[in-house]
């Protein structure tokens, strides 16, 4: 396995000069500036005093300071799309099989997390509601209106999981529970399992509980960095924002109790500045308490502070992948992999046959997140290209075509003998 990626290599494949691994030193985010006085808290929306009118499509008409939750929701360009409440489609696939629902608010998210399009800074030029997030606009809805689609018919429904993603904000742990409560109002928690994606900063045990009661199946902490140092700097005192490790760890360890195995896991990103090591070994500990890790590749966010910085090479983000998949999935242990000086995956702990069927399976190389009704290693939120361009897959939110894992293996330097791929095969094929 060598550092550097043949000359071929397209440019969202290689990092920090042509490395195979985004190193830390070179992950470093922009320090946040200076917000003009007017455009805090959103400042503008207020100012406007607009009466709010149905769907808001991010750059199309005026927010308004009465579009936000509990009333009003933001859904994933996927999800608006699979509902049918916005035109378009996706790039090999038909629909997106989670209804991802994201807290709304003028004054928008709190935190000003360094990789995240919805971070605080971003009110200098750019409302809340018209901030890209992991790739993609959010339009804003009516909650009753999405809970009354679904409940129609929740058995017919192309939606397997529902998730609320909270923020961090005032009001976000007692408007989670009254979003909630719309929802089990038309939609039986046993007819559509319900996720949350937490914000540990403004929650207590007591929050967790609540929402367990109240019916939702899966609960998740956004870790996104993978260790202490790294957390800091991309989502703490390093970039003026409130979120700490040990509160996010607190909450994760309720969540553990509350829910119980296989029912809480934390999300990850793969390329900040952290070693494939240190990423699986948390990964190991995840397992080892009885929950999953939910996987994303970093891709530099339109207006982050970390826009300039680049994606995770895609050598890096295959193995973790498959490092993940053997750990979560095939019981194969973080010490039984060999590691190099620059804590790259070089032995993954598998036979050789054994390892060439999983790679052929493809389910390691899908999108990692909370499971729908197909199986327990597929998941329902699959974030169609919320972590790559649909160029340059990084998460398949469908399975991989015969085309697509002669890429993966090309990626992962694990060719098939007489097997070949040229950049560009897998486009021209479909």
């Amino acid at each position: 396995m060598t550092c550097l990626k043949p000359e071929n290599a397209g440019p969202a494949d290689t990092g920090a000069d042509a490395l195979d691994f985004n190193p830390y030193d070179v992950m470093a985010p922009r320090s946040p500036g200076q917000t003009p006085a007017e455009a805090r808290n959103g400042g503008r929306v207020k100012a406007a005093d607009t009466r709010p009118e149905g769907l808001y499509l991010p750059n199309n008409n005026i927010q308004t300071p009465n579009m936000t939750s509990p009333e009003y929701v933001q859904l994933s360009t996927a999800a608006a799309l699979t509902l049918g409440i916005m035109p378009g489609k996706m790039h090999r696939c038909g629909c997106t099989r989670c209804l991802n629902i994201l807290l709304t608010y003028p004054e928008g998210c709190r935190a000003n997390c360094a990789y995240c399009g919805l971070a605080r800074h971003r009110e200098a030029d750019r409302d809340y509601a018209d901030r890209n997030f992991i790739r993609v606009d959010w339009p804003s809805v009516p909650m009753a209106k999405i809970a009354q689609i679904v409940g129609e018919d929740p058995a017919a429904s192309p939606f397997h999981r529902m998730c609320i993603s909270m923020i961090t904000h005032p009001r976000s742990d007692e408007d989670t529970v009254s979003v909630l409560k719309t929802w089990t109002d038309h939609v039986d928690p046993d007819a559509m399992p319900i996720s949350i994606l937490s914000n540990p900063t403004t929650m207590q045990r007591s929050d967790v509980q609540t929402l367990r009661d109240m019916g939702s199946d899966i609960f998740t902490v956004a870790l996104d960095a993978a260790t202490p140092t790294l957390f800091d700097r991309t989502r703490g005192k390093g970039v003026q924002s409130p979120h700490s490790w040990k509160k996010y760890w607190e909450i994760l360890m309720d969540a553990r109790d509350i829910f119980g195995s296989q029912k809480f896991g934390a999300h990850i990103i793969v390329g900040m500045g952290e070693t494939e090591f240190e990423i699986l070994e948390l990964v190991q500990q995840l397992v080892d308490m009885g929950g999953h890790s939910h996987m994303f590749c970093f891709y530099p966010e339109k207006g982050s502070l970390m826009d300039h910085l680049p994606a995770t090479p895609r050598d890096q983000w295959r193995r973790v992948q498959l490092g993940r998949y053997l750990i979560d999935y095939f019981g194969v242990r973080v010490d039984q992999m060999k590691f190099d000086s620059e804590g790259r995956v070089v032995e993954f702990g598998l036979p050789s046959g054994e390892l060439d069927a999983v790679i052929d399976a493809g389910l390691a190389f899908r999108t990692s997140g909370c499971p729908g009704k197909f199986a327990e290693d597929i998941s329902a939120c699959d974030r169609p290209y919320g972590d790559s361009p649909p160029s340059d897959i990084a998460s398949y939110p469908f399975q991989p075509a015969a085309v697509d894992l002669r890429r993966i293996r090309h990626q992962l330097d694990m060719q098939k003998p007489g097997e070949s791929y040229e950049e560009g095969d897998d486009l021209e094929d479909y």
